[in-house]
């Protein structure tokens, strides 16, 4: 017993050292401090977005982020880690190109960004427009014989819409969800939701519509009694 306590009492302290020593540079070689890359793919997000512009590029491209590090954070890294930014501060209307590049790309400490696709981005500015348009409702249905739609009273009349003034120029009137009004034979109301077909246009403050439908004897059948 006392040829073991002095071998691990002799120089306890100097063994303790090496054991740690020991432990860290298995840690710095072990696999999961290997290198490692993944792909991630991310929106683009856009940073000081001058208040009197629109964005009127159809189609927003995403990012493909090519990151390398430690096979652990790799593995551990979600989607929500990066992220790509522009700054959109100093763009005025019209076209612009802009370099996409590492020193856009927010990502965790240790990880290396490998590469950037698309490497640059090209999107197209207008100015906001803000304007009322016309509500027209899409009638449909079968109705009795002998009768027809009179008139169509719509509430509101008018919506306002907003968005990049190309777009809101071109756009003359918004419509509502089809409305079935097969049976009816002297009014019915029916509410439904308009919009516009335009993607990058938007309602402002949206509310139900309110579509009263009234039916009317054909001329045909008004001859007849």
């Amino acid at each position: 017993m006392d040829l073991v306590r002095r071998w691990v009492l002799h120089n306890f302290w100097l063994k303790i050292l090496s054991l740690l020593i020991a432990t860290g540079l298995w840690m710095a070689i072990s696999p999961n401090q290997e290198p490692a890359e993944v792909a991630v793919r991310v929106p683009i997000e856009f940073l000081h977005v001058p208040w009197q512009l629109e964005i009127s590029s159809t189609t927003i491209p995403e990012a493909q982020i090519r990151v390398r590090g430690p096979e652990r954070l790799i593995h551990d890294l979600r989607a929500t880690d990066i992220h790509a930014e522009l700054d959109l501060a100093d763009v005025q209307a019209g076209e612009r190109t802009f370099d996409l590049t590492a020193q856009q790309i927010l990502r965790p400490r240790d990880l290396h960004v490998v590469q950037v696709v698309p490497g640059q981005v090209h999107l197209s500015f207008d100015t906001r427009l803000t304007r009322e348009v016309e509500v027209r409702p899409r009638i449909t249905g079968n109705f009795v014989a002998g009768e027809q739609i009179g008139k169509v009273l719509v509430d509101p009349q008018k919506i306002t819409i907003v968005g990049p003034r190309g777009h809101v120029e071109a756009m003359d009137s918004a419509t509502t969800d089809p409305i079935d009004a097969s049976g009816t034979t002297t009014q019915a109301t029916f509410v439904t939701n308009a919009y516009v077909a335009d993607p990058l246009i938007q309602v402002v403050r949206p509310t139900p519509v309110r579509v009263i439908v009234v039916m009317e004897k054909t001329p045909a059948a008004g001859s007849g009694h």
